[in-house]
């Protein structure tokens, strides 16, 4: 009998031909109908200036349609709990695999949530403690800081076929929680004299909270309810009104028909604003707490959120505080080093866990960090750790920026780690700056020519060694090296730092200068943060810009974040003699039928909505009679769809001429965001745009110390060199500019250089050099100067 012969038996299967990704017709954001295909089981990186569509192409089609997929393989009621995830904007995508996504999202915003319990290591060592401490006393929930203990008794109906009897139950559970600080670790002391002005009256608006409006329902409640006189002044409260009014307990309260529930104003302002991570809470919110309330560690538990029971059980003398505040690197050594049969399966696993954290160099941390505190860096490798020993093959592994946070050190771990994952038989794809991961890409795809509206299309694709030869942007700077300067500027005094002890410290004490450009320098985890943000005195006129989120939703634009509507939409009115308010697309202004949002959502349950462009604004956001009103010849919808650079011409001279709108767009040219459009939602802002666009708002507080956290996170080779020449002007205006910085051209281009080391966590902590960058690379004494010498070509 003959068979037909199979495609394999003439060579390659057809399967074997699905060895691309491609992309057709791509238009999601700034992507100007793209095509393009990408190898499979290929490290692919993607290039281009900040803005150029890398992460639109990446994450918002490639990445997005994969996940939107896959969530529809699910039943419809388990969508139901899932996050709904519209189509991109794309004519055909075809061979894609499941897409893995590693992004920079801080991780949690939840003050309850460590690195252990983000990471599962907790977990296993819970039920490692419940199993091996002595003295026993319970299953794993028993050594868990979420859990409380509870108890109790009652009678419980019984029904068996046709009768029913009483029984009398008892319950425990034993949980892990701090009793005193319900599992926070701190406890809080709130100042009244910072919630309310005693002098006034609930009419007069006593409460200073954010929020508290006198008109606004949260200040109707205590003026309505009964209980309190609002025209009296909260100091002549009685004994009785002034509990009522701070600590009375829930009660169900009516006014004007409405069931309400009244509670006092301290538990009120506990469960709204401190059981949220500090870290997450808005810039005006978190400078109320900041200023009203101070945190201390527990009494109790000494910050450890663990019950006395919890501490009590031990293995080798140690409980599991003491293993989750040790440094991962030694808590793996500790593991290694029980050798109990009953739980091998147990520590085998906790073992890999813990070493892949040391592996992928996050090594100096502790499972009892919280993660809210982890940089975008640490985040983005912490969630790397569940990925490294996974058995899945033919996967898309999706990586944003990975180096960010990195040492020169550092990179070329995180190098061999994106080379493993490729070799394991997956798909990698990057979008990278630092020229170290680009060199080791099979393939790079490069977008732009420019950002926003100049960029979105393909300008290069090939080998590494093409691109060099391209007469593209990232092709012409891949090999820029930074030269040491001739001369630096010289200090103009001293600010002093004694026995600095934050974290890892190890009582540094340093002299940082003024007047010049500092870069803060050394491998991650070895105190640089903690030594600038954790030890400068308050009192020393700081301006601080952290890598911490903007956070906005598609209603905010560059406009309303740095204050730029709010003179332009005065000008409009004094212009027409109108109100202000018709010049917000979030207030009288608003297009009636759309709210001001520009498009219709039409919500369609379990799958993905639709957003159509409103048809009575068509788009535009305002009201139709509000689109007639002029300033030096245009309405509030052609400023807002104006370039910053447009935008700062136009009011610079003539009719339309503000100085304070004026003022803070130059600033946002400074940074180099003139391309962007000052109504664009900031939801479509990359990560590199986002942080030049708080510096650009913080550029106008009022300081004499600015303290920079990676303002090259996010910048193309090409704009690093527009950012020295801000850092430059920032010092020659007289201010003192601290960069904590691991790009090295900032280092060679820096007055002074402080580093930290040797090494990360316990391994670091102490000053091994401080002088100019050319005494560094002179000495080489240190891990930093040996890279440095070897970017500069000494």
């Amino acid at each position: 009998m003959s068979t037909a012969a199979s495609p394999a038996a003439h060579g390659r299967h057809d399967a074997d031909s699905h060895d691309r990704i491609r992309v057709r017709g791509a238009r999601e954001n700034n992507l100007k109908d793209i095509s393009v295909e990408l190898p499979k089981r290929r490290l692919t990186v993607f290039t281009g200036v900040s803005g150029s569509g890398k992460s639109s192409l990446v994450f918002g089609t490639i990445a997005a349609e994969s996940q939107r997929m896959i969530n529809e393989t699910y039943s419809a009621f388990v969508q139901g709990f899932m996050p709904t995830l519209a189509r991109p904007d794309v004519d055909v995508l075809d061979g894609l695999t499941t897409a893995i996504i590693v992004d920079q999202e801080r991780m949690g915003a939840n003050s309850r949530s460590t690195l252990g319990t983000a990471t599962d290591a907790n977990a296993l060592l819970r039920i490692l403690f419940s199993r091996l401490g002595e003295p026993h006393i319970g299953s794993p929930q028993a050594f868990s800081f979420n859990v409380a203990s509870a108890h109790g008794a009652g009678a419980l109906t019984v029904e068996k076929g046709t009768s029913s009897k009483a029984e009398r139950r008892d319950f425990t559970i034993t949980g892990g929680m701090c009793p005193r600080c319900e599992g926070m670790g701190t406890v809080n002391d709130i100042a009244l004299d910072q919630l309310y002005d005693a002098s006034k009256s609930l009419a007069d608006g006593a409460l200073t909270i954010p929020g508290y409006n006198v008109d606004g329902w949260l200040v109707r409640i205590f003026s309505e309810s009964g209980f309190l006189d609002p025209a009296k002044p909260i100091r002549d409260y009685t004994d009785v009104e002034l509990h009522d009014f701070l600590y009375k307990e829930p009660v169900k309260v009516t006014f004007q028909s409405i069931n309400m529930t009244y509670e006092g104003l301290i538990p009120k302002i506990q469960k709204s604003f401190l059981s949220k991570d500090k870290e997450a809470m808005q810039p005006h919110i978190r400078a109320f707490v900041d200023r009203a309330v101070t945190f201390t560690a527990c009494p109790e538990c000494n910050g450890t959120r663990l019950s006395a029971g919890a501490r009590s059980s031990k293995i080798g003398g140690m409980n599991i505080a003491d293993a989750c505040a040790m440094q991962i690197s030694d808590l793996a050594e500790w593991v290694r080093a029980l050798d109990e049969p009953s739980v091998a399966p147990l520590l085998e696993t906790l073992q890999a866990t813990l070493d892949s954290f040391v592996k992928i160099g996050l090594g100096y941390l502790s499972l009892d960090r919280p993660s809210g505190t982890l940089s975008g860096g640490e985040a983005q490798r912490t969630k790397m750790i569940r990925h490294l020993g996974s058995s899945l093959t033919d996967v898309t592994y999706v990586f944003d920026e990975p180096t960010v946070g990195l040492h020169p050190h550092d990179i070329q771990r995180m190098n061999e780690l994106l080379l493993r994952l490729r070799d394991k038989g997956n798909t990698v794809l990057v979008v990278e700056h630092k020229p170290e991961t680009i060199a080791i890409a099979d393939h790079v795809i490069d977008l732009g020519p420019g950002a926003g509206s100049s960029g979105g299309t393909i300008c290069f694709e090939g080998t590494v060694d093409e691109l060099r030869a391209s007469d593209t942007l990232t092709g012409r700077h891949l090999d820029d090296r930074a030269t040491l300067k001739s001369t630096v500027r010289e200090a103009t005094g001293a600010l002093e730092i004694r026995g600095a002890h934050a974290n890892n410290l190890r009582d540094v004490d340093v002299d940082v200068p003024l007047g010049v450009l500092v870069a803060i320098t050394g491998v991650a985890g070895s105190g640089k943060s903690s030594l600038i943000h954790g030890s400068l005195p308050d009192d020393a006129g700081v301006v601080s810009i952290d890598q911490g989120a903007i956070r906005g939703s598609r209603r905010s634009n560059p406009a309303t974040y740095t204050g730029l509507l709010e003179p332009i939409r005065k000008a409009f009115a004094k212009a027409n003699g109108v109100k202000p308010a018709l010049f917000s697309a979030n207030s009288e202004g608003a297009c009636p039928n759309c709210n001001g949002a520009g498009v219709v959502y039409t919500d369609l349950g379990i799958m993905a909505g639709v957003a159509a462009t409103c048809e009575v604004c068509e788009g535009k956001r305002f009201q139709a009679s509000v689109l007639e009103y002029t300033l030096g010849g245009r309405n509030i919808d052609d400023v807002l769809t104006m370039s910053v650079g447009e935008a700062e011409q136009f009011f610079a001279s003539g009719d339309a001429c503000i100085p304070a709108a004026h003022a803070i767009l130059a600033r946002l040219v400074d940074v180099g965001l003139a391309y962007l459009t000052i109504g664009q939602p900031l939801t479509t802002l990359s990560g590199g745009e986002r942080q030049r666009l708080k510096l650009a708002t913080h550029m106008a507080e009022k300081g004499e110390i600015y303290v920079l956290d990676e303002p090259t996170t996010g910048l193309h080779l090409a704009d690093v060199e527009n950012l020295l020449g801000l850092l430059d002007r920032l010092v020659d205006s007289g201010k003192s500019v601290i960069v904590i910085e691991h790009h090295q051209a900032v280092m060679a281009h820096a007055d002074w250089i402080i580093d930290l080391g040797p090494g990360a966590g316990h391994d670091g902590g102490r000053l091994v050099f401080e002088g100019t960058p050319a005494d560094l690379v002179a000495a080489r004494s240190t891990l930093t100067g040996e890279h440095l010498a070897a970017y500069v070509g000494e």
